[in-house]
């Protein structure tokens, strides 16, 4: 397809320009359609993976090797005798991935207020680490984070209505203490959070790591949990390896593990994600493909008897066949310009200020991923260069049935009017 054909092939372009700027347009309509949708589902995996491990989770955990499944009081990092936290710390954030690491101590208590009681999850934080790692605590809902050693704590929004209590109010914690003993105090409510996760909301109860362990007799170098934040959530799987490496996790008896590990359910979603992107592709362009061939047969046939003077004057059947597809090639071109015309800038709109979808369908919550409806788009460089080399490739195939039909125009008959 080059040289005069190619030239000519550009030309005859311009014959039925009306039926030139609808095929291209039909292209251009099925490039947006697979750019958005591409982008739109991307969009939504990375809304999903960012609100799972930044809500509350973490991008990665650090957990005794026999915490989970079970997640039992007694079960903390380095076993009964503990480990030294700070120093675990340090040795997490020297990873330059890692941009923020917090402890944390789990316990599952009752909580009464007056006569309303509810069972819960009490979780023990560093406050200053945990709203630098995750969202639910900052900003509060109302109120304040807890200050350790003052028997004070936040609840979810939900939990607060249950048990009718707001700021200020007291709280009765009974539990079970690691050594045994029934454990129970009073705590004030200084403040409330809410993530949107109603059962999260209705069933936890945070307050400071060292108040809690002090509730339920765990000594201060007893934890249940390192979460930690990645600087790309993607890269989990590698940095997680990489920081059990380096801290010995196995000999330690420690396992780190990435969100994928922890939410498996989640890892495939975003894994079906990215295998639609292709059905997205083929289906999409398969329908545009018809247009172009039913677009290129009328041309041919129309023009039947200039192929055949062309074949007459010893033109090959092989320069017919590059003039189609010069032709098509040609309305592949115009139709990428104009689908990049218009998806373009689109796409930045959406990517930069999506509009808000919330009023129409309100959250939905994904596997207990809290996820607000927008139309916005991620980036996937190579689904949309698959996309843009799809579009050509649509355009020129679409042409080899019709291009083949035009070289074999008997050139007598045809001149002849037979």
């Amino acid at each position: 397809m080059t040289g005069p054909w190619w030239r000519i092939g550009w030309r005859n372009l311009g014959r039925n320009r009306r039926r030139t700027l609808v095929t291209a347009l039909g292209l251009a309509v099925g490039y947006f359609a697979v750019m958005f949708m591409v982008g739109w589902a991307e969009g939504i995996s990375t809304e999903l993976v960012q609100n799972a491990t930044s809500l509350v989770s973490g991008q990665i955990e650090i957990h005794d090797a026999g915490y989970r499944p079970e997640r039992t009081l007694y079960e903390t990092i380095g076993g009964r005798a503990g480990v030294d936290v700070e120093e675990l710390l340090r040795a997490v954030e020297a990873d330059p991935s890692v941009v923020a690491a917090a402890p944390r101590a789990y316990a599952s208590g009752l909580v009464s207020s007056g006569e309303s009681t509810s069972a819960g999850m009490l979780l023990g934080v560093d406050p200053e680490r945990e709203t630098a790692l995750t969202r639910f605590l900052d900003p509060l809902f109302s109120g304040r984070l807890p200050l350790a050693g003052q028997n004070e704590a936040v609840v979810g929004e939900e939990m607060a209505r249950q048990l009718a209590v707001g700021l200020g109010d007291e709280l009765v914690v009974v539990a079970s203490g690691a050594d045994g003993s029934m454990a129970n105090d009073l705590y004030t409510v200084t403040g409330v959070f809410r993530t949107g996760l109603l059962e999260f909301d209705a069933s936890t109860m945070v307050m400071p790591v060292a108040d809690l362990q002090t509730l339920v007799v765990l000594g201060p170098r007893r934890i249940h949990e390192i979460a930690i934040g990645a600087a790309d959530p993607t890269e989990a799987d590698a940095v997680a390896e990489r920081l059990a490496a380096s801290l010995g996790a196995p000999e330690r008896e420690m396992l780190v593990a990435p969100w994928t590990e922890l939410n498996p359910v989640l890892a495939q979603y975003v894994a079906l994600a990215d295998a639609m992107y292709w059905i997205f592709i083929v289906l999409i362009f398969s329908v545009a493909s018809f247009g172009i061939a039913n677009t290129m047969l009328m041309a041919t046939f129309e023009r039947r008897r200039e192929f055949a003077v062309m074949l007459a004057l010893g033109a090959s059947p092989r320069s017919v066949v590059g003039t189609v597809l010069s032709e098509a090639v040609a309305i592949g071109v115009i139709g990428l310009g104009l689908g990049t015309a218009v998806t373009a800038p689109l796409l930045v709109w959406f990517a930069l200020a999506p509009p808000d979808l919330s009023w129409l369908y309100g959250n939905v919550t994904i596997e207990g991923v809290l996820l607000t409806p927008t139309l916005r788009v991620g980036a996937n460089v190579p689904a949309w260069t698959w996309a843009t080399v799809g579009l050509i490739l649509t355009a020129l195939l679409s042409a080899v049935y019709p291009a083949v039909r035009a070289a074999r125009v008997p050139p007598a008959d045809t001149l002849s009017g037979l």
